[in-house]
């Protein structure tokens, strides 16, 4: 059984390290700790990882994240992978920093790339990972306030981050998504909270 797993991100080293990028920060890290690598396939780059018996694939797609859609869509067809097998790991302004959620179904949010999922796919019905990059901006600067780099402060505490949201889609693919969410969304705590100094 196969399960695609997609951040979302947009390609090209001047998005590298953004806020918007944080869906392909959480798959690199996945990616380099089963010491494997990304390849350059249609409409993305994939890399392979395996985990409690199940194929896994990553998908960072190179479509930027308002077209997200055409590769989710391309990659479940192609691996004959069914609606309940996917979640999207996504930027979300709506949650503090360091901060984790997981949804099995819903709205867009607001964020273009899972309207266009949504749009590609004809369904709300598939599993969301959304990460809090927080929401210090004034009114209307939304998106460059996405498309800007971490604070220090905040890189610091990307690593930690990183391995929640790892975790998190680990529990996903062992249990479901209910039984996931029921774990991933009981603890509000940012990151910084949940490990020593």
């Amino acid at each position: 059984m196969s399960y695609l797993i997609t951040g979302l991100g947009n390609i090209g080293s001047e998005y590298k390290g953004t806020r918007h990028n944080i869906g392909f920060t959480v798959l690199d890290a996945w990616a380099l700790s089963q010491k494997t690598t990304f390849s350059t396939l249609r409409y993305g780059s994939m890399a392979q990882v395996r985990y409690a018996g199940k194929t896994i694939w990553l998908l960072k797609p190179s479509t930027y994240v308002n077209l997200s859609g055409k590769a989710v869509r391309y990659w479940m067809r192609e691996e004959r992978i069914p609606i309940e097998k996917i979640i999207i790991v996504l930027d979300d302004v709506a949650l503090p920093f360091g901060n984790i959620r997981m949804r099995a179904k819903g709205s867009d949010g607001g964020h273009n790339g899972l309207k266009h999922i949504t749009y590609m796919l004809q369904t709300q019905d598939y599993a969301r990972l959304r990460i809090g990059v927080g929401n210090d901006f004034p009114k209307g600067y939304r998106a460059d306030y996405v498309l800007s780099s971490w604070k220090k402060e905040e890189e610091k505490e990307l690593p930690f981050l990183c391995h929640r949201a790892i975790d998190a889609l680990q529990l996903f693919i062992r249990h479901g998504v209910d039984r996931a969410m029921n774990v991933v969304n009981i603890d509000p705590k940012p990151v910084s909270e949940n490990h020593e100094d």
